[in-house]
């Protein structure tokens, strides 16, 4: 009996499955692979700018896209665009939002060890936030921070609550190298020595409990702790972060990002947050990850006793959730998308790793085999921003649809691009 045609919940809003073919963005995927070639990323904008806008609607003025989850310089315009601020991490990070042409007012800037320069720059740039982790941190901004530089700022702490995930990318714990812990005084102490730095203003605190998360409760408990905590402060902000899980394979559901806002806002309401105080999140996952699809093109199948593997010409290199986390995929063939699906395979990719695993069962129709146009759904997170050159592998292009125009926003690197690194050849 076949396995049944991949679920159309798991692709973007424009998305559409025929007998023969998919389009997104009202352009045949078959016809981007012909023009782009594979591997090839490709983002439903109208996706991508709904998710924003709904963020926006739902969260209070100072919410943010957490660009680590996708960063280019047309994504971080485009949640400009649409409202959002645009959350970074590390130098490069804001170096390229920046360039993007985002505002520096839009930009709030993490990293649990930020350097002198980095702190620099925020500082002199007037970023929106700069979300304080350590006290070594606190001890550089005391040197950086004055009424002639000032810097607005929220203090990350760690509320103890342990969110429903995978170890990796749970962070809300307190075993934990982020943020400063309520639970120990820390986090008061941190608060107590930021208020006497003459030019910073605080504005608040911000909490991150984990990623992948599928149930509010822990968001709801994250809350909690985080109002009662300063409840006898005169902030103005809170935020919880992100961590908002998304649907990767069939029978998984996850909340929306406005069933996300509204359990929040429920529970700031059950414990007594004042009103006035902004509601503030960094969803980025929850934007971006059904609004990406990966094609790939099949190269090899190979059967042996205990299963068959089939190779793409992709792997590890552009997809490493899978290796990292043990994270579950589908696939579909782009040609027959309606198709049942009876074909077992372990579809892998072309690194010299025996892990390099996109999905350890997928499912494909019988005649999908060496050719075939493949693709994964749900891959707009974490695939670009995490991908690497790993033997030697030239990055993805990057190409967003809408309205049935394209638009290549990351070109595919070249053998040419990696060798200008080299010094002496």
């Amino acid at each position: 009996m076949g396995v049944e045609p991949i679920t159309a919940s798991l692709f973007s809003d424009t998305a559409q499955l025929r007998n023969d073919g998919v389009s997104i963005g009202g352009v045949e995927l078959r016809d981007l692979a012909t023009t782009f070639g594979t591997p090839l990323f490709v983002y439903d904008e109208e996706t991508l700018r709904e998710r924003c806008r709904e963020a926006a609607s739902v969260f209070d003025d100072g919410v943010a896209f957490a660009s680590k989850s996708f960063l280019c310089a047309a994504m971080a315009r485009l949640a400009f665009e649409e409202g959002l601020c645009v959350d970074v991490a590390t130098g490069g990070e804001l170096d390229i939002v920046l360039r993007a042409g985002v505002a520096a007012n839009r930009i709030i800037v993490h990293g649990n060890n930020k350097s002198h320069e980095e702190l620099e720059r925020a500082i002199a740039t007037g970023v929106h936030r700069l979300v304080v982790d350590n006290f070594d941190e606190i001890t550089r901004l005391r040197a950086l921070v004055s009424p002639a530089a000032p810097l607005n700022a929220l203090v990350r702490v760690t509320p103890g609550v342990e969110a429903h995930t995978h170890e990796y990318v749970r962070t809300g714990q307190e075993d934990t190298k982020f943020g400063f812990s309520v639970a120990t005084g820390e986090a008061r102490r941190a608060i107590d020595e930021l208020k006497d730095i003459e030019g910073l203003t605080l504005h608040g605190v911000h909490a991150h409990i984990g990623s992948q998360i599928f149930e509010v409760e822990g968001f709801r408990e994250s809350m909690t702790v985080l109002a009662e905590f300063t409840a006898n402060d005169d902030f103005d902000e809170l935020c919880v972060g992100g961590g908002l899980g998304v649907a990767y394979v069939a029978g998984e559901s996850a909340p929306s990002i406005k069933e996300w806002a509204v359990a929040l806002r429920d529970a700031a309401t059950h414990c007594g947050l004042r009103p006035g105080v902004r509601i503030l999140a960094e969803p980025g996952r929850a934007i971006v990850a059904q609004a990406g699809v990966t094609l790939y093109r099949v190269g090899v199948v190979k059967p042996v006793t205990q299963r068959t593997y089939m190779a793409v010409d992709g792997g590890m290199s552009d997809n490493p959730r899978p290796v990292l986390y043990g994270s579950g995929y589908e696939a579909f063939d782009v040609d027959q998308p309606l198709a049942e699906r009876p074909q077992q395979v372990r579809l892998v990719g072309k690194h010299c790793e025996s892990g390099d695993v996109l999905i350890d069962e997928a499912y494909l129709p019988a005649s999908t085999g060496v050719g075939s146009l493949v693709a994964t759904p749900v891959t707009g997170a974490y695939g670009y921003s995490m991908a690497s050159n790993y033997n030697r592998v030239p990055r993805p292009a990057v190409v967003f649809v809408r309205d049935g125009e394209v638009r290549e926003v990351l070109r595919r690197e070249t053998f040419e691009d990696l060798a200008h690194l080299e010094v002496g050849i």
